[in-house]
């Protein structure tokens, strides 16, 4: 009899064990663009990072900010923003909780049609002061308004003494729309993220103006630039949800990372329509930018924030002189 029980007791803990396993968590995250900056998302989502965890990730496409908003209002559990973007939310009052860092340089890239360069006397090897200052009365399109996008446009204006508001035309766009509008000539060039920039570079369609992943703009690094952030009420109701999604985003991170090869080779899919030699042209710079340890830093906030408030974007009387409780490492140890 005590062996029948016995028997019982573990076919009842293995049956108990495969339910609790299939009990899938559903969440939904907000990507602000299907650009190469939001690669370690994409791994977990199609290398299987996240139902490693037990997650079910329903992935939302919400240009710029609104992918920040979607969580604030509680349409979204998470979102993978840029760190400009979250410390702006917090200037406005709209704090939330920072619980991973997963690219800390910028990746983002301002091109120019090549006939437009050409009339302006500019070349690849042109200064970049002289690169830029030709954005004077011209047509530039950014991924939303607002954003980390609008705010390199608006902080490589500045730099060379143009107004931004005044002196360039600024329209948003998808980033896939922006070079088929340029090659219409509807747009003079375009601020977005890797590989749309390089598409165009690597055609002979536009230059360079300026480039992060170029180290273009140093004092910014290093930079907080995809940070992983949701409510702080959802770490602290539903903790186990913080923990799942910061183990599976580092985990791709970390993949991407030390086996770069095998990340594009999955990656790729995701942009079959693109010339695969400029993709992994981006790539190389795209790997680089990433931050294995996945964890947020002061230093990294206090960048995001100045890029901001010398793009113009953020109000010096708005700047946040304490961090605190605004981002954890606890999660990505």
């Amino acid at each position: 009899m005590l062996k029948i029980v016995t028997k019982l007791a573990l076919l009842a803990g293995v049956v108990l064990a495969s339910n609790a396993q299939a009990q899938e968590i559903n969440l939904i995250m907000a990507l602000p663009s299907p650009t190469l900056t939001f690669s370690a998302p994409f791994i977990a989502q199609d290398a299987g990072f996240y139902a490693k965890e037990g997650l079910k990730v329903e992935d939302r496409n919400l240009t710029g900010v609104a992918s920040t908003n979607a969580v604030i209002a509680g349409s979204a559990d998470f979102t993978v923003g840029t760190g400009a973007t979250f410390v702006r939310a917090a200037a406005n009052g709209q704090r939330l909780l920072a619980i991973g860092s997963l690219v800390d340089k910028p990746l983002v890239e301002l091109v120019l049609r090549k006939d437009v360069a050409d009339a302006a006397g500019i070349t690849e090897n042109s200064s970049l002061e002289d690169k830029l200052k030709a954005m004077k009365g011209k047509t530039i399109a950014v991924q939303g308004i607002g954003s980390i996008i609008h705010a390199m446009q608006r902080l490589t204006a500045r730099r060379v003494k143009l107004d931004p508001d005044n002196d360039v035309r600024v329209t948003s766009m998808d980033p896939p729309a922006m070079l088929p509008a340029m090659m219409a000539k509807q747009i003079d060039g375009f601020a977005t993220s890797l590989p749309f920039t390089t598409e165009p570079v690597y055609k002979g369609q536009a230059i360079m103006l300026a480039s992060g992943p170029g180290n273009d703009m140093p004092e910014y690094s290093p930079m907080d630039y995809v940070v992983l952030y949701t409510r702080p009420e959802v770490c602290a109701k539903e903790r186990v949800k913080c923990e799942k999604m910061a183990r599976a985003l580092k985990g791709a991170t970390q993949f991407i990372v030390d086996k770069p090869d095998e990340a594009f080779a999955i990656l790729q899919k995701r942009f079959a329509q693109m010339d695969q030699g400029l993709l992994k042209a981006s790539w190389a710079s795209v790997v680089k930018a990433h931050n294995r340890s996945s964890m947020v830093t002061l230093k990294g906030l206090e960048n995001s924030q100045k890029f901001s408030l010398d793009a113009g974007l953020l109000e010096p009387k708005d700047v946040l002189k304490d961090f605190n409780g605004l981002y954890t490492d606890e999660f990505m140890k």
